[in-house]
């Protein structure tokens, strides 16, 4: 990855979270950007998720993401600085509910819940 598609990667990462907290509606639950994976010409972005929640905030804010994910990249357009503003692609992971289960299993073991 060149030096440019890591600054353009780090950007997004930061614009798309903040789009996220501040433009768009009734997102459930807790929204993270794991990760931007960048093509090497820039063109097109894979946005990876994980929604901290219930299953029903996980489903919607799954839904709501897919709906605005032209209004997002429209967001992303006006506050990168690049010739032209990169296709997304958003793909949920569950990394947050995982680590956090492992977290909580952990936690158990040092109290001695679990031996």
């Amino acid at each position: 990855m060149t030096l440019r598609n890591e600054r353009v990667r780090k950007e997004l990462m930061r614009d798309i979270s903040d789009i996220l907290r501040k433009e768009i509606r009734g997102l459930r639950g807790v929204v993270s950007i794991v990760d931007v994976e960048v093509s090497h010409d820039n063109s097109f972005a894979k946005v990876i998720y994980s929604v901290l929640g219930s299953n029903d905030d996980i489903e919607t804010t799954k839904q709501i993401i897919e709906k605005s994910t032209p209004k997002i990249r429209y967001e992303v357009g006006k506050q990168l600085r690049l010739r032209l503003t990169p296709e997304l692609k958003f793909v949920y992971t569950n990394g947050l509910e995982e680590s956090s289960k492992v977290m909580d299993i952990l936690n158990k073991i040092s109290k001695g819940e679990i031996k």
